[in-house]
């Protein structure tokens, strides 16, 4: 039995306020990457949808970089290490990997030739290294800054020169090979966060946290002159060059990004990127005909010089881990742990967050329903409503909110009759629209709750190692089902003849309804780690679960004793959601903020 990932629904460059994120181009410019923990996403930059995750690296990766010959991409993580690994092989191997420095690496640079490589950020004996990408063998010495560096270029031509800039307000410039310090440049008044050489070498620019851009020449460093005065009213972030070397793009944290004509140094065009704080500028990249820029939410813009006030695209997602999903026809929805939720088009990977006053933080609990609503409730300790305006459009929340008196873990909903089961650490609550009905205190922590349309059966898996199972009408308590560990997920099939759970001894169990006898004496037990999440395929047939140890396991209910393993579907990430869109596939979310479409054939 074979299956293929059909999709990846990349994550959004992590970011953190205040701290700058680099954007590296593939030199052929078709495809930009950047990271997200120890992911390394590289990106279609014609069609984002199209995405490869690169998830080799054991700690989390700051910056990666092609090699100008486009066959090759070096990563550099917090640890100091720096991967270097080929971009032709789908398993992208490795060629060598070094640790050039004891601390976080912010920047890496190739040299023209792709032989040469520098590396700067926060070592412990020093703030940089420049050494042969094949040997790793030294080149020179990054050395005259008192403090962490945190951008580098390498000039891309002869004679080779290396830039520096650093938190001590400098920049360094050294000559070489082998790279000697030859001066620093003082013009900066606050952190020097980004240099860059334009594309001949003639001239490189840096920029700041004073909000101010320098223009040097590229041979002598000497400095040619301010573009704007000041450039931005807050720090600039990132700077990039026009292929023809004639114009550069600024972002910065003035929620602004800006276009400057070099020979002129004025502006030519300015982006207002928004009023809040999320659309901080931290990061841009020009690439041929493409202008993208990287908002403090993660959101990937592109923009228009030509219509500045309206972008081609905004690409948005998640980019922090996903706690919960949700399906509805060829609607999916995702929620992060930063309160955000996401409504994806499962056939074509757009996406759209969902607006209004939504939780704020964590969404334990998620139902899309067949209206096109979708009910959450998060550890604000709220059950929300997000509705369509209108039949098909992206549903909003409205400002109406739930209070369920402590933190939900998980809710269910009855269509037809309006009814909501929520289960808190507390009590299980049985709602109809926003009035309670009934209540439960519970003696155990709940984690997860399903309804059987059929029977009116409420089954509830708790920390006790046991799924309780209880009558609709008046929560009385019907049957209890013992597990070897904590229950961690339960559901109805859809033709309600069975119950699935799951539990962190590895085990996932089904029962047959009618008695909540077991339902076949074949063990599913295959996981190596706790199982998270359990689904069942519209036609009941077959389950999915996902687990801790990264896997995703698919079980047939007629030969329990068959099942298809998928190996790492989320590297180095724990499984955190499943669910069926028909049949034959499966969407898995993870700790990665990935969200991925399977293709698992019947055999």
């Amino acid at each position: 039995m074979s299956y293929s990932n059909k999709y990846t629904f990349a994550a959004l460059p992590r970011t953190q306020r205040g701290t700058p994120l680099v954007l590296g181009g593939d030199p052929k410019g078709k495809h930009f990457l950047y990271t997200n923990g120890n992911s390394v996403i590289i990106r279609d930059i014609e069609n984002p949808a199209i995405s490869d995750v690169y998830t080799e690296h054991s700690c989390q990766v700051n910056v990666a970089k092609y090699s100008p010959s486009g066959f090759y991409i070096a990563s550099g993580d917090v640890s100091g290490k720096v991967r270097i690994w080929d971009t032709v092989n789908k398993e992208h191997i490795l060629k060598n990997e070094f640790q050039p420095i004891g601390g976080p690496i912010k920047d890496i640079a190739w040299s023209a030739d792709s032989q040469r490589m520098v590396v700067a950020g926060e070592g412990r004996e020093r703030f940089g290294h420049v050494f042969m990408a094949e040997t790793g063998t030294s080149v020179g010495e990054i050395s005259g800054q008192s403090k962490p560096i945190n951008s580098v270029d390498f000039r891309p031509a002869r004679p080779f020169r290396i830039v520096t800039a650093s938190e001590d307000n400098t920049l360094a410039v050294f000559e070489g090979p082998p790279f000697k310090f030859k001066c620093t440049k003082q013009e900066h008044t606050r952190f020097a966060q980004a240099v860059r050489y334009s594309p001949d070498g003639s001239l490189f620019a840096s920029a700041g946290f004073d909000g101010k851009i320098f223009l040097f020449d590229g041979v002598t460093s000497e400095l040619k002159g301010e573009i704007g005065s000041p450039a931005h009213k807050g720090g600039v972030y990132c700077i990039s060059w026009s292929a023809d070397g004639k114009q550069l793009l600024s972002c910065s944290g003035d929620k602004t990004c800006a276009i400057w004509d070099v020979e002129t140094r004025e502006r030519t065009v300015t982006f207002n990127m928004g009023n809040a704080v999320e659309n901080q500028q931290v990061s841009c990249l020009w690439q041929r005909d493409h202008i993208i820029t990287i908002s403090l939410s993660g959101d990937i813009t592109y923009l228009d010089p030509s219509n500045p006030e309206k972008p081609v695209r905004v690409v948005t997602g998640h980019n922090k881990p996903i706690t919960c999903l949700a399906l509805h026809g060829t609607s999916l929805f995702t929620a992060s742990h930063d309160g955000v939720v996401t409504r994806w088009n499962v056939n074509t990977g757009e996406a759209v967050h969902i607006s209004g006053p939504g939780h704020g933080n964590q969404v334990n609990g998620m139902k899309a329903c067949e209206d096109g609503s979708l009910l959450t409730c998060g550890i604000d300790d709220t059950l929300r409503k997000a509705v369509p305006a209108s039949e098909g459009d992206i549903p909003t929340y409205s400002s109406d909110a739930t209070p369920l008196g402590s933190q939900p873990k998980a809710l269910d909903h009855l269509e037809g009759e309006g009814t909501t089961v929520v289960a808190t650490v507390k009590e299980l609550l049985v709602l109809k629209g926003n009035v309670k009905q009934s209540s439960l205190s519970l003696s155990y922590e709940p984690s997860c709750v399903t309804i059987d349309p059929v029977s009116k059966h409420v089954a509830v898996g708790g920390d006790d190692n046991k799924v309780h199972i209880y009558s609709l009408s008046d929560l009385s308590l019907i049957n209890e089902l013992e597990h070897l560990g904590p229950v961690t997920d339960a559901r109805y099939s859809p033709n309600s003849r069975y119950l699935v759970a799951c539990d962190a001894h590895r085990k996932i169990i089904l029962y047959t309804t009618e008695e909540y006898k077991l339902a076949h004496k074949a063990e599913w037990g295959f996981h190596t780690a706790r199982v998270n999440r359990v689904a069942w395929s519209p036609d009941s047939l077959r389950v999915v679960s996902g687990a801790l140890d990264t896997c995703l396991i698919v079980w047939s209910v007629a030969a329990p004793t068959k099942h298809i393993v998928i190996k790492n579907a989320h590297p180095q990430s724990q499984i955190t959601g499943v669910s069926w869109v028909d049949d034959e596939t499966i969407v898995s979310v993870g700790q990665d903020a990935n969200t991925r479409v399977w293709s698992v054939p019947n055999a």
